[in-house]
């Protein structure tokens, strides 16, 4: 064989076990076998679960007080700064007294007169019983003289409520705080004339310590929820608490109360409004504020929690989740979920307690394809590789691109 022959069956060697390298390789690649894929999986508990919810509410005063006139007169003096809290009883304003000054003045010198005509009649009176035994005088006068003292007793009584009217109307004229709490803007001035019939107030009051929230629920939710209780579903303590959510994102801290539901359904809403009171220290809350509170509405028992990530949705909306059964393979479920807690669904129906509900590695699952589950940690970070169901996948393809 010459030299060039010689070389031509070397390559020609090299070729043939080059490619018969590659079909062991893709053959191996191909048909080489592999484990079951690996899912972490949770065993579904019966738990007891508190309920809540998150309802929409406005802050209102404890107590609120329209300071008005009872008198007429002009406004001499504002003894109070805007905003400032006030206490029971503290003067706020001063109408002019004179005139009421006047009055009581004179009812206290008709009340004077009147008790003077008291001792003039009541000693005629009497002169005419010792007359009348001796015939001095007529009967019908002694009943006249008697009648005229009952008359100046009546005229003393009625001078006395006269004076005491009239000194009310002085004490009047000092305007004072209905109740304790923070008082607004002051809406007249020294030199306003006010009247005891006006319509406009001078100021408004309010104690903010504690405060009420209105919080507006539907009826349909409040008759289930009320349903759920007495069918034993649900158990609630006899003081529900209340948290709450302020404007800007921000929790408040002190917990509320339930104090009532309102007895009538607004009837353009369809809602019942529900009060809970607050703790208010530090005045943070104002009325007319928007919150956000966040109801216990009871616990129930019982109760299967499922992760939101082991929950998807089919074609219909239907929520569906993957177990593994008892032989170790893969089976679909159809869930009835009734609300989210934290980042678990609340399932009715569809799982039992004791279910292995696969939560990772589930993507590429099929029904009926064998897995081999470990327990779900959800502190663990996720791998950084596909799952070795996908990974499979993905070199299988690779394999007949070749």
């Amino acid at each position: 064989m010459t030299k060039r022959g010689h070389g031509v069956a070397v390559l020609a060697l090299a070729l043939a076990l080059a490619a018969c390298g590659g079909g062991n390789q893709q053959q191996q690649q191909q048909g080489a076998p592999q484990g079951p894929p690996q899912v972490g999986y949770v065993v579904v508990r019966d738990q007891s679960v508190t309920l809540t919810t998150e309802l929409p509410g406005r802050t209102t005063a404890y107590e609120t007080s329209e300071v008005r006139p009872q008198v007429n007169g002009l406004v001499l003096d504002r003894l109070f700064v805007e905003g400032d809290m006030v206490r029971k009883g503290q003067p706020l304003y001063r109408i002019d007294p004179a005139p009421y000054q006047a009055q009581v003045a004179s009812a206290r010198a008709a009340l004077t007169r009147a008790r003077a005509s008291i001792a003039s009649s009541a000693a005629l009176a009497r002169r005419y019983g010792e007359l009348v035994k001796i015939n001095a005088v007529a009967r019908q006068e002694l009943e006249n003289a008697q009648t005229s003292a009952a008359q100046a007793q009546a005229d003393v009584a009625a001078q006395q409520a006269a004076l005491r009217t009239a000194q009310i109307d002085l004490a009047r004229t000092t305007i004072r705080a209905p109740i304790s709490g923070r008082i607004g803007r002051s809406l007249v001035t020294t030199g306003a004339l006010v009247s005891a019939a006006q319509t406009n107030a001078l100021a408004t009051i309010q104690r903010l310590d504690p405060i009420y929230v209105d919080i507006q629920q539907s009826s349909a939710d409040l008759l289930k929820l009320r349903q759920q209780i007495m069918s034993g579903q649900l158990t609630r303590d006899g003081n529900a608490r209340v948290k709450l959510t302020l404007e800007d994102g921000t929790a408040y801290g002190p917990e509320g109360t339930l104090r009532f539901a309102d007895v009538t359904v607004d009837p353009t809403t369809g809602s019942q409004v529900i009060r809970a009171l607050f703790p208010n220290p530090n005045g943070l809350l104002l009325p007319g504020m928007f919150v956000r509170a966040q109801l216990v509405q009871g616990t129930q028992a019982n109760a299967l929690l499922v992760p939101q990530r082991a929950v998807s949705r089919d074609e219909r909306g239907n929520a569906t989740t993957m177990v593994i059964g008892n032989d170790g393979k893969v089976q679909p479920r159809t869930l009835q979920t009734s609300r989210t807690i934290g980042d678990n669904w609340l399932v009715t129906g569809g799982l039992k307690a004791g279910d292995k509900v696969i939560v990772e590695g589930g993507m590429m699952l099929r029904p009926g394809m064998a897995v081999q589950g470990k327990p779900w940690n959800p502190n663990a970070k996720p791998a950084a590789q596909a799952p070795q169901g996908q990974a499979q996948a993905q070199a299988q393809t690779q394999a007949q691109a070749k």
